[in-house]
C-alpha cells in the first residue's frame, strides 16, 4: 500500500497569486503530474489541509478542477484556511466529508492500514483545537480499529517545531497532551501525518512518529528563533510517500516535485563499478 501526502496547497481563484507572487495552481499541477508519473502509482492521496487560501466557493471550484487529474482516490482535510461548509458544497462526490455541519473527520480503508482523519480547525482562529468531542470520536475510532495499523492525519501538528510564528498558531499544549494520552493507548498508530508548517519536520510523539509535510508551492522559512518573523521561501516543492511494506511496516520518503537528471547506473552491464 502506497499513500501519497501533499499539504498546504493554498489554491486561489483562477488567475490570482498567493501573496501577489506565488502561482499555487501551477505548482499543484506540476505536483500532480509528478505523482501520476510515480511507479508504482500510489493507491491513494491524503491532503492535510489548507486546500485553498480564503475558503471561498471559487477557490474550491478551482481546486476540484485541478484534483480531477488524480487517477486514484484522494482524501481532503481542513486546515485553518479552509471552510468546512464550502468544501462540502464543492466536493459532493466525496461522500466521506459528510453532508451535515460539524467536524470534517472520517475513516478510510487503505487495505492493510486504516486512515483516520481528525479535524483540528478552530475558526476564525489560525491556531488549532482538539476539543473533548473530537478526542472522544478519535478514541472510539481507534478502538474500532482494534490492532489494525492506523495512519492518523490532521492539519496542525501536535508538537512545538521551534519556528516561533508558526508555533504561535499551532495546537495548545493542553490539547497536545490530551491527544498524546489517546495516542499512547493505541500503539497500532503507525504515523501522525500533519501539514501547516510547509516544511518536512519529524518528532517522536506519544510512542509513535509525528511529521509535517512540505508544500507543493512555497515553504515557511527555516528560522528557529523564538521571535522568528513570519516569512516564506521558494525552496524546492515536495511531497511525501508513505509505503506499507510487508514484514517491515510503514516507511516514509520525501519526494521533490521537480525531476532531476538520472537515473544513472552505478555499474556497467558486466557488473563492474563505474569510476
Amino acid at each position: 500500500m502506497i499513500l501519497c501526502q501533499i499539504s498546504d496547497l493554498h489554491i486561489k481563484r483562477k488567475g490570482a497569486l498567493a501573496y501577489g507572487r506565488v502561482d499555487t495552481a501551477s505548482f499543484l499541477a506540476r505536483c500532480l503530474e509528478r505523482i501520476r508519473a510515480l511507479r508504482p502509482l500510489p493507491d491513494a492521496v491524503v491532503i492535510t489541509g489548507d486546500l485553498v487560501d480564503r475558503g471561498d466557493a471559487e477557490e474550491y471550484a478551482h481546486l476540484h478542477e485541478l484534483l480531477a487529474a488524480l487517477p486514484m482516490p484522494h482524501y481532503l482535510l481542513v486546515g485553518n484556511h479552509d471552510s468546512r461548509q464550502a468544501l462540502r458544497a464543492a466536493f459532493p462526490d466525496h461522500a466521506y466529508l459528510g453532508s451535515a455541519d460539524g467536524f470534517v473527520q472520517y475513516v478510510a480503508d487503505l487495505g492493510p492500514c486504516r486512515l483516520v482523519a481528525l479535524d483540528t480547525q478552530d475558526p476564525p482562529h489560525s491556531g488549532g483545537r482538539l476539543c473533548e468531542a473530537r478526542l472522544r470520536w478519535l478514541e472510539q475510532e481507534l478502538e474500532r480499529a482494534d490492532r489494525q495499523p492506523v495512519i492518523l492525519a490532521m492539519h496542525h501538528p501536535p508538537f512545538v517545531t521551534g519556528i516561533g510564528h508558526m508555533d504561535a498558531i499551532g495546537l495548545p499544549a493542553a490539547d497536545c497532551a490530551r491527544l498524546g494520552a489517546v495516542v499512547a493507548r493505541h500503539p497500532n498508530i503507525e504515523r501522525v501525518l500533519c501539514g501547516h508548517l510547509h516544511r518536512p519536520i519529524q518528532h517522536r510523539f506519544a510512542g509513535t512518529l509525528a511529521s509535517t509535510c512540505p508544500s507543493p508551492a512555497h515553504q515557511v522559512a527555516l528560522d528557529i528563533r523564538p521571535d522568528a518573523p513570519a516569512a516564506y521561501r521558494m525552496e524546492p516543492p515536495a511531497f511525501q510517500i508513505h509505503a506499507w511494506l510487508p514484514g517491515t511496516g510503514l516507511v516514509s520518503h520525501l519526494v521533490p516535485v521537480d525531476e532531476s537528471p538520472g537515473p544513472y547506473p552505478f555499474f556497467h552491464q558486466d557488473g563492474q563499478l563505474i569510476d
